[in-house]
Protein backbone atom coordinates (compact mmCIF):
# COMPACT_ATOMS: atom_id res chain seq x y z
CA UNK A 1 0.00 0.00 0.00
CA UNK A 2 3.11 2.71 0.75
CA UNK A 3 4.44 1.94 -2.55
CA UNK A 4 1.10 2.54 -4.17
CA UNK A 5 0.12 5.51 -2.07
CA UNK A 6 3.83 7.18 -3.25
CA UNK A 7 2.86 6.65 -6.30
CA UNK A 8 -0.39 8.55 -5.85
CA UNK A 9 1.55 11.64 -3.96
CA UNK A 10 3.88 12.04 -7.11
CA UNK A 11 1.24 12.19 -9.61
CA UNK A 12 -1.29 14.03 -7.85
CA UNK A 13 1.31 17.01 -7.42
CA UNK A 14 2.15 18.01 -11.29
CA UNK A 15 3.08 21.61 -12.29
CA UNK A 16 -0.20 23.04 -13.17
CA UNK A 17 1.74 25.11 -15.77
CA UNK A 18 3.93 22.40 -17.48
CA UNK A 19 2.52 21.98 -20.99
CA UNK A 20 1.52 18.08 -20.95
CA UNK A 21 3.41 17.50 -24.07
CA UNK A 22 6.45 18.23 -22.72
CA UNK A 23 5.75 14.49 -20.42
CA UNK A 24 7.40 13.22 -24.05
CA UNK A 25 10.93 13.43 -23.84
CA UNK A 26 12.73 12.72 -27.42
CA UNK A 27 16.15 11.88 -28.77
CA UNK A 28 17.29 11.29 -32.37
CA UNK A 29 18.62 8.10 -33.44
CA UNK A 30 22.22 7.56 -32.50
CA UNK A 31 25.20 4.79 -33.74
CA UNK A 32 23.27 2.86 -31.39
CA UNK A 33 19.31 2.61 -31.84
CA UNK A 34 18.85 -1.01 -32.12
CA UNK A 35 19.63 -1.65 -28.07
CA UNK A 36 16.37 -0.06 -27.68
CA UNK A 37 14.07 -0.38 -31.01
CA UNK A 38 13.27 -3.16 -32.77
CA UNK A 39 14.50 -3.33 -36.63
CA UNK A 40 10.84 -1.68 -38.24
CA UNK A 41 9.35 -4.49 -40.96
CA UNK A 42 10.65 -3.16 -44.42
CA UNK A 43 7.77 -1.14 -46.18
CA UNK A 44 5.59 -1.54 -49.59
CA UNK A 45 8.19 0.71 -51.61
CA UNK A 46 10.90 -1.56 -50.99
CA UNK A 47 9.34 -4.68 -51.92
CA UNK A 48 8.11 -2.82 -54.93
CA UNK A 49 11.64 -1.48 -55.94
CA UNK A 50 12.99 -5.41 -55.90
CA UNK A 51 10.14 -6.67 -57.52
CA UNK A 52 11.00 -4.03 -60.72
CA UNK A 53 14.64 -4.63 -60.49
CA UNK A 54 13.92 -8.74 -60.65
CA UNK A 55 11.61 -8.14 -63.47
CA UNK A 56 14.31 -5.95 -65.01
CA UNK A 57 16.62 -8.93 -64.70
CA UNK A 58 14.73 -11.10 -66.57
CA UNK A 59 13.68 -9.09 -69.25
CA UNK A 60 17.65 -8.58 -69.71
CA UNK A 61 18.19 -12.34 -69.94
CA UNK A 62 15.37 -12.99 -72.39
CA UNK A 63 16.95 -10.13 -74.74
CA UNK A 64 20.06 -11.70 -74.35
CA UNK A 65 19.22 -14.96 -75.20
CA UNK A 66 17.16 -13.81 -78.06
CA UNK A 67 20.26 -11.76 -79.44
CA UNK A 68 22.85 -14.88 -79.00
CA UNK A 69 20.76 -16.94 -80.63
CA UNK A 70 20.77 -14.56 -83.75
CA UNK A 71 24.00 -13.99 -83.08
CA UNK A 72 24.51 -17.77 -83.62
CA UNK A 73 21.99 -18.19 -86.50
CA UNK A 74 24.22 -15.10 -88.04
CA UNK A 75 27.38 -16.58 -87.51
CA UNK A 76 26.12 -20.23 -89.22
CA UNK A 77 25.78 -17.95 -92.67
CA UNK A 78 28.98 -16.02 -92.48
CA UNK A 79 31.16 -18.75 -90.86
CA UNK A 80 34.44 -17.52 -92.61
CA UNK A 81 34.07 -13.83 -91.94
CA UNK A 82 33.35 -15.16 -87.82
CA UNK A 83 36.74 -16.16 -87.82
CA UNK A 84 38.50 -13.81 -89.56
CA UNK A 85 37.21 -11.22 -86.85
CA UNK A 86 39.02 -14.18 -84.15
CA UNK A 87 42.12 -13.74 -86.03
CA UNK A 88 44.75 -10.93 -84.20
CA UNK A 89 48.01 -9.20 -85.59
CA UNK A 90 51.02 -7.27 -84.19
CA UNK A 91 54.01 -5.71 -86.03
CA UNK A 92 57.82 -5.34 -84.74
CA UNK A 93 60.44 -4.03 -87.05
CA UNK A 94 63.61 -5.36 -85.30
CA UNK A 95 66.24 -2.08 -86.23
CA UNK A 96 69.35 -4.12 -86.34
CA UNK A 97 72.95 -3.16 -86.85
CA UNK A 98 73.20 -4.52 -90.16
CA UNK A 99 69.54 -4.34 -91.74
CA UNK A 100 65.91 -3.50 -90.73
CA UNK A 101 63.58 -6.98 -90.39
CA UNK A 102 59.80 -6.26 -90.15
CA UNK A 103 57.89 -9.48 -87.94
CA UNK A 104 53.94 -9.65 -88.89
CA UNK A 105 52.45 -12.05 -85.92
CA UNK A 106 49.23 -13.45 -86.94
CA UNK A 107 47.61 -15.47 -84.41
CA UNK A 108 44.74 -16.31 -81.98
CA UNK A 109 43.77 -15.02 -78.45
CA UNK A 110 43.62 -17.99 -75.62
CA UNK A 111 45.97 -20.24 -73.90
CA UNK A 112 49.02 -20.22 -76.23
CA UNK A 113 50.07 -18.69 -79.27
CA UNK A 114 48.80 -21.05 -82.17
CA UNK A 115 50.42 -19.28 -85.20
CA UNK A 116 49.15 -21.69 -88.10
CA UNK A 117 50.82 -22.21 -91.01
CA UNK A 118 51.04 -18.66 -92.45
CA UNK A 119 51.36 -16.84 -88.81
CA UNK A 120 55.03 -15.63 -88.88
CA UNK A 121 56.24 -13.49 -91.99
CA UNK A 122 59.33 -11.45 -91.75
CA UNK A 123 61.20 -9.22 -94.62
CA UNK A 124 64.98 -7.57 -94.19
CA UNK A 125 66.10 -4.72 -96.08
CA UNK A 126 69.92 -3.40 -95.55
CA UNK A 127 71.45 -1.24 -94.09
CA UNK A 128 70.76 -0.93 -90.86
CA UNK A 129 69.26 1.86 -89.22
CA UNK A 130 73.11 3.61 -87.44
CA UNK A 131 74.10 3.63 -91.20
CA UNK A 132 72.40 7.20 -91.35
CA UNK A 133 74.31 8.48 -88.71
CA UNK A 134 75.05 11.43 -91.06
CA UNK A 135 71.57 11.45 -92.62
CA UNK A 136 69.19 10.69 -89.74
CA UNK A 137 66.23 12.04 -92.13
CA UNK A 138 66.92 9.07 -94.84
CA UNK A 139 66.25 6.54 -91.83
CA UNK A 140 62.38 7.08 -92.05
CA UNK A 141 62.59 6.17 -96.00
CA UNK A 142 64.33 3.20 -95.39
CA UNK A 143 61.43 1.80 -93.64
CA UNK A 144 58.47 2.34 -96.46
CA UNK A 145 59.38 -0.98 -97.99
CA UNK A 146 59.45 -2.92 -94.62
CA UNK A 147 55.57 -0.95 -93.92
CA UNK A 148 54.03 -2.11 -97.53
CA UNK A 149 55.39 -5.73 -96.82
CA UNK A 150 53.14 -5.10 -93.35
CA UNK A 151 50.40 -3.72 -95.42
CA UNK A 152 50.22 -6.65 -97.88
CA UNK A 153 49.86 -9.49 -94.86
CA UNK A 154 47.39 -7.47 -92.81
CA UNK A 155 43.77 -6.65 -93.95
CA UNK A 156 43.09 -3.33 -94.55
CA UNK A 157 40.30 -3.00 -92.21
CA UNK A 158 42.79 -4.43 -89.15
CA UNK A 159 45.51 -2.02 -89.86
CA UNK A 160 43.73 0.39 -87.13
CA UNK A 161 43.90 -2.08 -84.72
CA UNK A 162 47.32 -3.43 -85.45
CA UNK A 163 49.94 -2.44 -83.45
CA UNK A 164 53.83 -1.38 -84.92
CA UNK A 165 56.87 -1.21 -83.20
CA UNK A 166 60.10 -0.43 -83.91
CA UNK A 167 63.05 -1.86 -81.46
CA UNK A 168 66.40 -1.07 -82.64
CA UNK A 169 69.59 -2.81 -80.99
CA UNK A 170 73.17 -2.37 -80.44
CA UNK A 171 73.79 -0.15 -83.90
CA UNK A 172 71.92 2.72 -82.55
CA UNK A 173 73.36 2.05 -78.55
CA UNK A 174 76.72 2.42 -79.48
CA UNK A 175 75.04 6.18 -81.59
CA UNK A 176 75.35 9.46 -79.09
CA UNK A 177 71.72 9.91 -77.65
CA UNK A 178 71.04 13.02 -80.09
CA UNK A 179 71.85 11.14 -82.87
CA UNK A 180 69.82 8.12 -81.68
CA UNK A 181 66.76 10.59 -81.48
CA UNK A 182 67.05 12.21 -84.56
CA UNK A 183 67.03 8.57 -86.40
CA UNK A 184 63.98 7.90 -83.89
CA UNK A 185 62.15 10.66 -85.01
CA UNK A 186 62.67 10.22 -88.89
CA UNK A 187 61.16 6.87 -88.45
CA UNK A 188 58.40 8.10 -86.00
CA UNK A 189 57.01 9.83 -89.06
CA UNK A 190 56.43 7.35 -91.47
CA UNK A 191 55.25 4.93 -88.91
CA UNK A 192 52.39 7.68 -87.64
CA UNK A 193 51.55 7.58 -91.31
CA UNK A 194 51.57 3.92 -91.95
CA UNK A 195 47.63 3.34 -91.44
CA UNK A 196 48.60 1.13 -88.37
CA UNK A 197 48.36 1.48 -84.62
CA UNK A 198 51.35 3.38 -83.31
CA UNK A 199 52.19 5.57 -80.57
CA UNK A 200 56.08 7.77 -80.55
CA UNK A 201 57.25 5.63 -77.65
CA UNK A 202 56.90 2.54 -79.41
CA UNK A 203 59.47 3.33 -81.44
CA UNK A 204 62.88 3.05 -78.92
CA UNK A 205 66.36 1.82 -78.54
CA UNK A 206 66.10 -1.60 -76.19
CA UNK A 207 68.36 -2.15 -74.07
CA UNK A 208 70.73 -5.19 -74.19
CA UNK A 209 69.42 -6.72 -71.22
CA UNK A 210 65.99 -6.56 -72.89
CA UNK A 211 67.17 -7.80 -76.23
CA UNK A 212 69.08 -11.11 -74.22
CA UNK A 213 65.54 -11.33 -71.99
CA UNK A 214 63.56 -11.99 -75.00
CA UNK A 215 66.16 -13.97 -76.90
CA UNK A 216 65.61 -16.66 -74.18
CA UNK A 217 61.82 -16.03 -73.79
CA UNK A 218 61.67 -17.51 -77.71
CA UNK A 219 64.43 -20.11 -77.01
CA UNK A 220 62.53 -21.30 -73.93
CA UNK A 221 58.41 -20.98 -75.47
CA UNK A 222 60.04 -23.07 -78.63
CA UNK A 223 61.09 -25.62 -76.60
CA UNK A 224 58.33 -26.12 -74.46
CA UNK A 225 60.37 -25.28 -71.18
CA UNK A 226 58.34 -21.89 -70.74
CA UNK A 227 56.61 -22.15 -67.75
CA UNK A 228 58.06 -25.14 -66.13
CA UNK A 229 60.95 -25.33 -64.04
CA UNK A 230 63.43 -22.86 -64.25
CA UNK A 231 66.31 -25.41 -64.10
CA UNK A 232 65.17 -27.43 -66.95
CA UNK A 233 64.78 -23.93 -69.02
CA UNK A 234 68.16 -23.43 -71.74
CA UNK A 235 70.43 -20.39 -71.78
CA UNK A 236 71.15 -18.33 -74.76
CA UNK A 237 74.28 -17.00 -76.26
CA UNK A 238 73.68 -14.82 -79.31
CA UNK A 239 76.26 -13.23 -81.36
CA UNK A 240 75.02 -10.47 -82.96
CA UNK A 241 76.70 -7.44 -85.50
CA UNK A 242 77.25 -5.22 -82.88
CA UNK A 243 76.65 -6.85 -79.72
CA UNK A 244 76.96 -10.63 -77.82
CA UNK A 245 74.34 -11.04 -75.27
CA UNK A 246 74.66 -14.13 -72.45
CA UNK A 247 71.23 -14.68 -71.16
CA UNK A 248 70.19 -17.71 -68.66
CA UNK A 249 69.02 -18.92 -65.27
CA UNK A 250 72.00 -19.11 -62.69
CA UNK A 251 72.13 -20.31 -59.22
CA UNK A 252 74.56 -18.08 -58.15
CA UNK A 253 73.65 -14.84 -56.10
CA UNK A 254 73.90 -11.68 -58.84
CA UNK A 255 74.08 -8.15 -58.57
CA UNK A 256 70.92 -6.43 -59.28
CA UNK A 257 72.50 -4.90 -62.44
CA UNK A 258 72.76 -8.05 -64.31
CA UNK A 259 69.48 -9.84 -62.81
CA UNK A 260 66.12 -9.71 -64.51
CA UNK A 261 63.16 -11.18 -63.76
CA UNK A 262 60.62 -13.05 -66.23
CA UNK A 263 57.06 -14.33 -64.56
CA UNK A 264 55.47 -16.04 -67.11
CA UNK A 265 52.56 -17.99 -65.49
CA UNK A 266 52.85 -18.66 -62.32
CA UNK A 267 56.75 -19.31 -62.51
CA UNK A 268 59.11 -16.54 -61.82
CA UNK A 269 62.82 -16.73 -63.61
CA UNK A 270 65.16 -14.72 -62.18
CA UNK A 271 67.79 -14.60 -64.83
CA UNK A 272 71.39 -13.26 -65.94
CA UNK A 273 71.19 -11.29 -68.91
CA UNK A 274 74.04 -9.07 -70.22
CA UNK A 275 74.92 -7.89 -73.28
CA UNK A 276 78.41 -7.58 -74.00
CA UNK A 277 78.66 -3.88 -76.63
CA UNK A 278 81.19 -3.86 -79.19
CA UNK A 279 81.69 -7.62 -78.89
CA UNK A 280 79.30 -8.51 -81.68
CA UNK A 281 81.54 -10.10 -84.73
CA UNK A 282 80.95 -7.00 -87.26
CA UNK A 283 82.27 -4.60 -85.27
CA UNK A 284 85.16 -7.19 -83.61
CA UNK A 285 86.17 -7.52 -86.52
CA UNK A 286 86.54 -3.97 -87.27
CA UNK A 287 88.15 -3.55 -84.10
CA UNK A 288 90.54 -6.20 -84.58
CA UNK A 289 91.14 -3.89 -88.71
CA UNK A 290 92.23 -1.15 -86.21
CA UNK A 291 94.38 -2.88 -83.50
CA UNK A 292 96.29 -4.30 -87.04
CA UNK A 293 97.19 -1.30 -88.48
CA UNK A 294 97.71 0.41 -84.98
CA UNK A 295 100.12 -2.43 -83.81
CA UNK A 296 97.94 -2.21 -80.77
CA UNK A 297 98.98 -6.17 -80.29
CA UNK A 298 101.99 -7.94 -80.34
CA UNK A 299 101.53 -10.99 -82.38
CA UNK A 300 104.93 -13.50 -82.93
CA UNK A 301 103.73 -13.22 -87.20
CA UNK A 302 104.00 -9.39 -87.28
CA UNK A 303 106.29 -8.25 -89.24
CA UNK A 304 109.62 -6.01 -87.68
CA UNK A 305 109.95 -4.08 -90.93
CA UNK A 306 107.93 -0.68 -90.35
CA UNK A 307 104.46 -0.26 -91.90
CA UNK A 308 104.23 -3.77 -92.50
CA UNK A 309 101.06 -5.67 -91.13
CA UNK A 310 100.74 -9.35 -91.25
CA UNK A 311 97.31 -9.91 -91.29
CA UNK A 312 96.70 -13.63 -89.65
CA UNK A 313 92.98 -13.76 -90.21
CA UNK A 314 92.60 -13.40 -93.85
CA UNK A 315 93.47 -16.16 -95.55
CA UNK A 316 97.17 -15.56 -97.83
CA UNK A 317 96.85 -14.39 -101.24
CA UNK A 318 94.00 -11.76 -100.80
CA UNK A 319 95.53 -8.22 -101.22
CA UNK A 320 93.59 -6.22 -98.79
CA UNK A 321 92.31 -2.21 -99.91
CA UNK A 322 93.09 -0.56 -96.54
CA UNK A 323 92.39 2.89 -97.88
CA UNK A 324 88.40 1.47 -98.15
CA UNK A 325 88.73 0.54 -94.06
CA UNK A 326 86.68 3.02 -92.02
CA UNK A 327 89.10 3.65 -88.90
CA UNK A 328 89.11 6.42 -86.14
CA UNK A 329 90.98 9.41 -86.76
CA UNK A 330 94.05 8.33 -84.52
CA UNK A 331 94.63 5.50 -87.09
CA UNK A 332 97.53 6.25 -89.52
CA UNK A 333 96.14 3.80 -92.18
CA UNK A 334 97.60 5.83 -95.16
CA UNK A 335 101.43 5.14 -94.38
CA UNK A 336 100.46 0.94 -93.87
CA UNK A 337 100.67 -1.86 -95.89
CA UNK A 338 98.90 -5.34 -94.78
CA UNK A 339 100.18 -8.45 -95.59
CA UNK A 340 97.62 -11.64 -95.50
CA UNK A 341 98.86 -14.94 -93.64
CA UNK A 342 96.08 -16.69 -93.03
CA UNK A 343 96.84 -18.71 -89.56
CA UNK A 344 94.37 -20.04 -87.28
CA UNK A 345 95.97 -19.94 -83.90
CA UNK A 346 97.13 -17.03 -84.35
CA UNK A 347 93.54 -15.57 -85.39
CA UNK A 348 92.16 -16.92 -82.42
CA UNK A 349 95.23 -15.20 -80.24
CA UNK A 350 94.00 -11.95 -82.08
CA UNK A 351 90.16 -12.81 -81.12
CA UNK A 352 91.37 -13.62 -77.26
CA UNK A 353 93.17 -9.97 -77.25
CA UNK A 354 90.09 -8.34 -78.19
CA UNK A 355 87.99 -9.97 -75.78
CA UNK A 356 90.04 -9.25 -73.04
CA UNK A 357 90.28 -5.80 -74.01
CA UNK A 358 89.21 -3.36 -70.77
CA UNK A 359 89.85 -6.57 -68.56
CA UNK A 360 91.96 -4.00 -66.36
CA UNK A 361 88.73 -1.89 -65.56
CA UNK A 362 87.30 -4.96 -63.58
CA UNK A 363 85.90 -4.22 -60.66
CA UNK A 364 84.32 -7.63 -59.65
CA UNK A 365 85.61 -10.99 -58.92
CA UNK A 366 86.26 -12.18 -61.74
CA UNK A 367 85.71 -10.63 -65.85
CA UNK A 368 85.54 -13.32 -68.12
CA UNK A 369 84.81 -10.82 -71.09
CA UNK A 370 86.38 -7.35 -70.90
CA UNK A 371 85.23 -5.83 -67.61
CA UNK A 372 82.22 -7.34 -67.53
CA UNK A 373 81.29 -10.10 -64.38
CA UNK A 374 79.27 -13.62 -65.83
CA UNK A 375 78.64 -16.10 -63.37
CA UNK A 376 79.79 -19.49 -64.41
CA UNK A 377 77.46 -21.34 -67.22
CA UNK A 378 74.81 -23.74 -66.03
CA UNK A 379 72.70 -26.07 -67.50
CA UNK A 380 72.04 -26.36 -71.47
CA UNK A 381 73.05 -23.75 -74.07
CA UNK A 382 71.89 -22.68 -77.90
CA UNK A 383 74.36 -20.40 -79.78
CA UNK A 384 72.45 -18.42 -82.20
CA UNK A 385 73.10 -15.89 -85.14
CA UNK A 386 76.51 -15.74 -86.34
CA UNK A 387 77.25 -19.09 -84.33
CA UNK A 388 74.91 -20.41 -86.47
CA UNK A 389 75.88 -18.79 -89.61
CA UNK A 390 79.24 -19.65 -89.11
CA UNK A 391 78.98 -22.99 -88.27
CA UNK A 392 76.17 -23.72 -91.62
CA UNK A 393 78.99 -22.20 -93.60
CA UNK A 394 81.52 -24.34 -92.50
CA UNK A 395 78.71 -27.69 -92.64
CA UNK A 396 78.56 -28.44 -89.37
CA UNK A 397 75.54 -29.83 -87.58
CA UNK A 398 73.76 -28.36 -84.88
CA UNK A 399 74.98 -31.00 -82.24
CA UNK A 400 78.65 -30.34 -83.81
CA UNK A 401 81.59 -29.68 -81.26
CA UNK A 402 83.76 -26.36 -80.85
CA UNK A 403 86.58 -29.10 -81.61
CA UNK A 404 85.03 -29.83 -85.38
CA UNK A 405 84.38 -25.74 -85.59
CA UNK A 406 87.97 -25.28 -84.68
CA UNK A 407 89.36 -28.00 -87.20
CA UNK A 408 87.69 -26.18 -90.28
CA UNK A 409 88.76 -23.05 -89.77
CA UNK A 410 92.22 -23.80 -89.07
CA UNK A 411 91.48 -25.30 -93.29
CA UNK A 412 90.25 -22.59 -94.47
CA UNK A 413 92.73 -19.71 -92.50
CA UNK A 414 95.34 -21.72 -94.27
CA UNK A 415 93.63 -22.05 -97.70
CA UNK A 416 95.06 -19.87 -100.73
CA UNK A 417 92.18 -17.41 -101.42
CA UNK A 418 91.98 -17.85 -105.10
CA UNK A 419 91.23 -21.99 -104.68
CA UNK A 420 88.75 -20.51 -102.02
CA UNK A 421 86.91 -18.14 -104.11
CA UNK A 422 86.66 -20.89 -106.75
CA UNK A 423 85.39 -23.59 -104.00
CA UNK A 424 82.91 -21.07 -102.51
CA UNK A 425 81.80 -18.78 -105.72
CA UNK A 426 78.26 -18.36 -104.73
CA UNK A 427 79.47 -16.09 -101.91
CA UNK A 428 80.14 -12.71 -102.47
CA UNK A 429 83.97 -11.55 -101.38
CA UNK A 430 83.06 -9.22 -98.50
CA UNK A 431 81.19 -11.89 -96.54
CA UNK A 432 83.93 -14.97 -97.35
CA UNK A 433 86.74 -12.98 -95.60
CA UNK A 434 85.19 -12.91 -92.51
CA UNK A 435 85.05 -16.80 -92.08
CA UNK A 436 88.72 -17.12 -90.83
CA UNK A 437 88.30 -14.46 -88.22
CA UNK A 438 84.67 -15.41 -86.94
CA UNK A 439 85.73 -19.54 -86.67
CA UNK A 440 88.41 -18.68 -84.73
CA UNK A 441 86.35 -15.61 -82.70
CA UNK A 442 83.87 -18.15 -82.01
CA UNK A 443 86.36 -20.47 -80.23
CA UNK A 444 87.93 -17.57 -78.63
CA UNK A 445 84.79 -16.34 -77.43
CA UNK A 446 83.02 -19.94 -76.06
CA UNK A 447 86.05 -21.82 -74.97
CA UNK A 448 88.88 -19.98 -73.71
CA UNK A 449 86.61 -16.84 -72.16
CA UNK A 450 83.41 -18.95 -71.42
CA UNK A 451 85.12 -21.84 -70.40
CA UNK A 452 82.88 -24.38 -72.76
CA UNK A 453 85.11 -27.77 -73.38
CA UNK A 454 85.79 -28.33 -77.00
CA UNK A 455 83.87 -31.66 -76.57
CA UNK A 456 81.07 -30.24 -74.65
CA UNK A 457 77.39 -31.59 -75.36
CA UNK A 458 75.32 -29.37 -74.19
CA UNK A 459 76.06 -26.23 -76.25
CA UNK A 460 73.75 -26.49 -79.37
CA UNK A 461 73.93 -24.14 -82.72
CA UNK A 462 70.87 -23.23 -84.28
CA UNK A 463 68.70 -20.69 -85.79
CA UNK A 464 64.84 -22.18 -85.41
CA UNK A 465 63.42 -24.85 -83.20
CA UNK A 466 60.94 -26.79 -85.27
CA UNK A 467 59.15 -24.21 -87.31
CA UNK A 468 59.37 -21.23 -84.78
CA UNK A 469 62.49 -19.39 -85.67
CA UNK A 470 64.93 -18.07 -82.79
CA UNK A 471 64.38 -14.34 -83.55
CA UNK A 472 64.28 -12.26 -80.24
CA UNK A 473 61.24 -9.95 -81.75
CA UNK A 474 59.30 -12.99 -80.79
CA UNK A 475 60.03 -13.34 -77.11
CA UNK A 476 59.27 -9.50 -77.43
CA UNK A 477 55.79 -10.55 -79.00
CA UNK A 478 55.15 -13.49 -76.59
CA UNK A 479 55.93 -10.92 -73.80
CA UNK A 480 53.81 -7.66 -74.67
CA UNK A 481 50.99 -10.18 -75.31
CA UNK A 482 50.56 -11.93 -72.30
CA UNK A 483 51.16 -8.96 -70.45
CA UNK A 484 48.37 -7.03 -72.08
CA UNK A 485 45.88 -10.39 -71.46
CA UNK A 486 47.00 -9.85 -67.68
CA UNK A 487 46.13 -6.20 -68.12
CA UNK A 488 42.53 -7.02 -69.27
CA UNK A 489 41.81 -10.05 -67.29
CA UNK A 490 42.54 -8.14 -63.84
CA UNK A 491 39.70 -5.81 -64.76
CA UNK A 492 36.19 -8.37 -63.65
CA UNK A 493 34.24 -6.48 -65.96
CA UNK A 494 36.17 -6.37 -68.72
CA UNK A 495 36.24 -9.97 -68.08
CA UNK A 496 32.72 -10.82 -67.96
CA UNK A 497 31.72 -8.40 -70.89
CA UNK A 498 34.30 -9.84 -73.35
CA UNK A 499 34.03 -11.21 -76.38
CA UNK A 500 36.07 -14.33 -74.96
CA UNK A 501 33.83 -14.93 -71.73
CA UNK A 502 31.75 -17.79 -71.84
CA UNK A 503 27.77 -16.57 -72.43
CA UNK A 504 26.95 -18.08 -68.37
CA UNK A 505 29.86 -16.60 -66.67
CA UNK A 506 28.34 -13.18 -68.94
CA UNK A 507 24.84 -13.84 -67.70
CA UNK A 508 26.06 -14.28 -63.71
CA UNK A 509 27.54 -11.50 -63.79
CA UNK A 510 24.87 -9.18 -65.16
CA UNK A 511 22.24 -10.59 -62.29
CA UNK A 512 25.05 -9.61 -59.64
CA UNK A 513 25.10 -5.78 -61.14
CA UNK A 514 21.85 -5.40 -61.09
CA UNK A 515 20.47 -7.20 -57.99
CA UNK A 516 23.34 -5.16 -56.42
CA UNK A 517 21.88 -1.99 -57.67
CA UNK A 518 18.26 -2.95 -56.43
CA UNK A 519 19.81 -3.95 -52.97
CA UNK A 520 21.98 0.12 -53.09
CA UNK A 521 18.66 1.73 -54.15
CA UNK A 522 16.47 -0.46 -51.32
CA UNK A 523 19.11 1.31 -49.13
CA UNK A 524 19.21 4.56 -50.09
CA UNK A 525 15.24 4.68 -49.71
CA UNK A 526 15.62 3.27 -46.48
CA UNK A 527 13.18 5.54 -44.00
CA UNK A 528 14.88 7.35 -40.94
CA UNK A 529 14.18 6.91 -37.61
CA UNK A 530 13.77 8.37 -34.71
CA UNK A 531 13.77 7.04 -30.64
CA UNK A 532 11.41 9.08 -28.48
CA UNK A 533 10.73 8.20 -24.51
CA UNK A 534 6.98 7.92 -23.80
CA UNK A 535 6.65 8.68 -20.60
CA UNK A 536 3.39 7.75 -20.31
CA UNK A 537 4.23 4.00 -21.19
CA UNK A 538 7.78 3.99 -19.55
CA UNK A 539 9.50 2.69 -22.31
CA UNK A 540 11.45 3.88 -26.10
CA UNK A 541 9.40 3.57 -29.36
CA UNK A 542 10.45 4.05 -32.69
CA UNK A 543 8.83 6.47 -35.00
CA UNK A 544 9.49 7.24 -38.76
CA UNK A 545 11.09 10.78 -39.97
CA UNK A 546 9.96 11.98 -43.75
CA UNK A 547 8.37 10.16 -46.15
CA UNK A 548 5.28 9.02 -44.00
CA UNK A 549 2.00 8.57 -45.73
CA UNK A 550 -1.09 10.49 -45.05
CA UNK A 551 -2.62 7.69 -43.03
CA UNK A 552 0.40 7.38 -40.69
CA UNK A 553 0.01 10.80 -40.27
CA UNK A 554 -3.63 10.38 -39.18
CA UNK A 555 -2.68 7.59 -37.14
CA UNK A 556 -0.09 9.81 -35.69
CA UNK A 557 -2.39 12.95 -34.81
CA UNK A 558 -5.00 10.67 -33.33
CA UNK A 559 -2.36 9.17 -30.85
CA UNK A 560 -1.42 12.41 -29.74
CA UNK A 561 -4.62 13.55 -29.01
CA UNK A 562 -5.21 10.35 -26.90
CA UNK A 563 -1.91 11.04 -25.16
CA UNK A 564 -3.25 15.03 -24.40
CA UNK A 565 -6.54 14.16 -23.17
CA UNK A 566 -5.42 10.96 -20.66
CA UNK A 567 -2.83 13.83 -19.26
CA UNK A 568 -5.77 16.37 -18.84
CA UNK A 569 -7.83 13.97 -16.84
CA UNK A 570 -5.29 12.90 -14.28
CA UNK A 571 -4.91 16.83 -14.06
Amino acid sequence: MRRSNARTRVCSKPNSKMDPMMKLQTRSSNPRPNLFARNPKPSRSNYTTIFFSLLLTLLVLLSYTFLSKFHINNSNISSSSSQNRDERYRIIIDGGSTGSRIHVFKYRGGAGFDFGTEGLASMRVNPGLSSFAEDPDSAGRSLGELVEFGKGRVPMERWRETEIRLMATAGLRMLDVGVQWKILESCRKVLRESGFLFRDDWASVISGSDEGMYAWVVANYALGTLGGDPLDTTGIIELGGASAQVTFVSREPMLSGFSRAVIFGNTTYNLYSHSLLHFGLNVAHDSWREALISGEFNLASQSPQAGLHIDPCTPTGYSHAVESWKFSPSSQSDKSTVQTRGNFSECRSAALMLLRKGKEKCSYQRCDIGSTFIPKLQGKFLATENFFHTSKFFGLGPRAYLSELMTAGQEFCGEDWLKLTKKYHSYNEEELLQYCFSSAYIVALLHDSLGIALDDERVKVANQVGNIPLDWALGAFILQTTADADVQSHGWITAIFSNDSPTLVRLIGIVIILLFTAWSISKWRKPQLKTIYDLEKGRYIVTRVGHASGTEIAHHWIWMRHVKFRLLLRN
